[in-house]
Parts: structure tokens; C-alpha cells; sequence
């Protein structure tokens, strides 16, 4: 008996079916340098060949742009196999990536004194 909306790779008394290595052909490393927070999007071209369907799931996730974890807590997958997956569809044409948007410089003197006000005030 699957859970409602999981599909066949889901049953509520064994859980898993495919163990989620499996589904990213047992590669942990993505081609592409992708993070948690990267945004990912649909470009619009089909992939070629045969892709898995976590493949057709995560490009029809990828409508808008959409985080990478947002993506992997959709699937039910482990980031790691989440980003295979996505950049699978990167290298085909099928999605493009962006880094998150900073709206903050990262070095920025008043940002780091206000972590180390806040670390000082937890010791």
C-alpha cells in the first residue's frame, strides 16, 4: 500500500522501496557545484534520452525557481541524491543554476560584530 501522492517508490509498512543511492545510479557527487541554497529552474528542453522518474519530478519541481533543498525535501531524498539528480539535468540542458542572492556583503564589519555581540550575550 503506497502513501497517498508517493507513488510506487513509497509503502507505509516498508517505507522506502528504492533505497535513495540507487536513484542517482550509487554517485554522490553532483558535476555541477550546487548548495542548499542555489536556486535551480526549468530551461524549457527536454532532456534526451532516458531519465529516471525523481528526474521528471525534480524538473517539473523546477518550474520557478526553487532551492535546492526545497527540491530534495519535495522528493523525499537526501541532498546528496538531490543533487545529483539536479545536476544530471543541468549537464542535459534541462535546468539552468544560480547561486542564492546575497542582498548583504558577506565581510560586511557591522554584520560580523553583530554574530559576535550575539555569541558573547549565549556565553
Amino acid at each position: 500500500m503506497t502513501a497517498a501522492g508517493d507513488g510506487p517508490w513509497l509503502d507505509d509498512a516498508a517505507g522506502r522501496l528504492v533505497r535513495p543511492f540507487t536513484v542517482s545510479n550509487g554517485r554522490t557527487r553532483p558535476t555541477v557545484a550546487l548548495d542548499l541554497m542555489s536556486q535551480v529552474m526549468a530551461t524549457g528542453t527536454s532532456p534526451l534520452g532516458y531519465l529516471g522518474p525523481e528526474h521528471a519530478q525534480a524538473l517539473d519541481l523546477c518550474r520557478a525557481p526553487v532551492p535546492v533543498a526545497q527540491v530534495a525535501g519535495h522528493l523525499k531524498l537526501p541532498v546528496a541524491v538531490t543533487k545529483v539528480l539536479l545536476s544530471d539535468l543541468v549537464d542535459c540542458g534541462a535546468l539552468t543554476t544560480k547561486p542564492p542572492a546575497l542582498h548583504h556583503n558577506p565581510t560586511d564589519r557591522a554584520l560580523l560584530e553583530a554574530v559576535l555581540d550575539g555569541l558573547r550575550r549565549q556565553l
